[in-house]
């Protein structure tokens, strides 16, 4: 459950990773060991998994990104899976429900190295692949505003 103050941390943390516990303490109105020990329940009880940087793949060398629907064929599902694990140009993928059974997010350097990474799982799945034109919203977490009262501590 997170109080007025967790949320506080936590969006002022999604802003900016790297604010420091005296930061953090200035804007919530607490002493710095009190966040310090605000972060530390935040991380045991899983609310704040890790605390990251946010990357540009093309500033990497991957200007092109694709979506990828993969539909494992009939007994290939684990096969399919750990391909995907072991490519490391799969940014993200999801395990979903529907006709697909993975939806995945690709950094690539051209066309002919997504053709080549399709290629690896062409006999154990069928794939429909969409370029990634722009991203209006990249990923974000869900509403904090909108917790429910039964997960905020009064």
């Amino acid at each position: 459950m997170l109080d007025g103050v967790d949320c506080a941390i936590v969006e002022i943390l999604l802003r900016d990773s790297r604010a420091s516990l005296k930061e953090l303490a200035r804007a919530v109105g607490l002493s710095s060991p009190s966040v310090s020990e605000r972060l530390r329940r935040l991380e045991e009880r899983g609310v704040i998994r890790a605390f990251t940087v946010e990357i540009d793949p093309k500033a990497l060398g991957f200007p092109i990104q694709a979506i990828v629907r993969i539909k494992p064929l009939p007994g290939k599902m684990h096969v399919v899976q750990k391909l995907i694990e072991e490519m490391p140009q799969f940014g993200e993928c999801d395990k979903v429900t529907g006709d697909d059974c993975f939806v995945a997010r690709l950094y690539v350097r051209s066309i002919e190295e997504l053709d080549g990474l399709l290629d690896r799982i062409a006999d154990k799945a069928e794939t429909s692949t969409a370029i990634v034109k722009a991203q209006p919203i990249r990923r974000r977490p869900p509403p904090l505003g909108e917790i429910s009262s039964e997960q905020r501590e009064v």
